[in-house]
């Protein structure tokens, strides 16, 4: 038996439900996916960035192909606060003070380029235009062409969570910002169910669902922590902390989520324009 030490909200639920077996997917150096049910969830090591998804243990991770049972009975369970909301220009002014201040995260990877003026490295940079669409539209409060943009960015970019859903999940997430008008509200999650329906046949089984939970407001630790700094506007250096530790995830994913989050708050303001 796997003993979890903390595990997030959604990974306890679907445990609950398959009375703590799983079943390895996919196994990486410093994690590995699981399948409890019909849920995706995965098991890292403790100290791992949180996620409703993640269970993270201090045993030593299963092999490939192999059944596995999670023990979760003096485990934390992790359930990020709802998301607050904010005036756009609220937001808008947060973030721009953040994007000031990106040279102190290092170099940026993925989409993340796009922030400072660069395009992104091959495949990406292809799809820079793509990526601006979808920023337009956010501007522009348009739920269908954003819809459109950023259907022509799933399943971009190599590995399990490739760039393209990385951001467009951050840019839907970030909708959940936005101190919108009902009618708004509905429109975009009619957008964003929608996406989900097709990233399911478009991208990867583990990917479609991480942006599922984007799209519904759910998330990595470390972009609830950055949201709830924009909204609350944070002092600059709390701010660029939460930035940091979202910036760490994965190969590009972090990058990825924060052009994704801009775009979504700032729109094509948040992309200089690339010589």
């Amino acid at each position: 038996m796997i003993r979890a030490v903390t595990l997030g909200w959604k990974a306890d639920a679907a445990l609950a439900l398959s009375g703590g077996r799983a079943r390895v997917l996919a196994a990486l150096r410093e994690s590995v996916y699981l399948t409890a049910g019909d849920a995706i969830v995965w098991l890292g090591h403790a100290g791992a960035t949180l996620h409703p998804r993640a269970i993270l243990t201090g045993a030593p991770l299963p092999a490939a192909d192999a059944a596995v049972e999670v023990g979760r009975a003096d485990a934390g369970v992790w359930r990020p606060a709802a998301l607050p909301r904010a005036a756009r220009t609220r937001l808008r002014a947060s973030l721009e003070a953040l994007l000031g201040a990106l040279g102190a995260l290092g170099a940026p990877d993925g989409f993340g380029a796009l922030l400072v003026g660069r395009a992104p490295a091959f495949p990406l940079d292809a799809a820079a235009g793509r990526a601006a669409r979808l920023a337009a539209a956010c501007d522009a409060d348009d739920a269908d062409a954003a819809l459109e943009a950023a259907t022509d960015l799933l399943g971009l970019g190599p590995g399990l969570t490739p760039s393209g859903d990385d951001f467009t999940g951050a840019a839907f997430f970030a909708r959940a910002l936005l101190d919108d008008a009902a009618a708004a509200r509905a429109a975009w999650a009619r957008a964003g169910a929608t996406l989900v329906m097709r990233a399911r046949e478009r991208t990867h089984p583990i990917s479609a669902a991480l942006l599922a939970d984007m799209v519904e407001g759910c998330g990595h630790a470390p972009l609830h922590e950055l949201a709830q700094a924009l909204v609350a506007d944070a002092p600059p250096a709390a701010t660029l902390e939460a930035a940091r530790r979202l910036v760490r995830i994965g190969h590009s994913s972090g990058w990825d989520m924060l052009a994704g989050l801009a775009a979504g708050v700032a729109g094509s303001r948040a992309f200089p324009a690339i010589a």
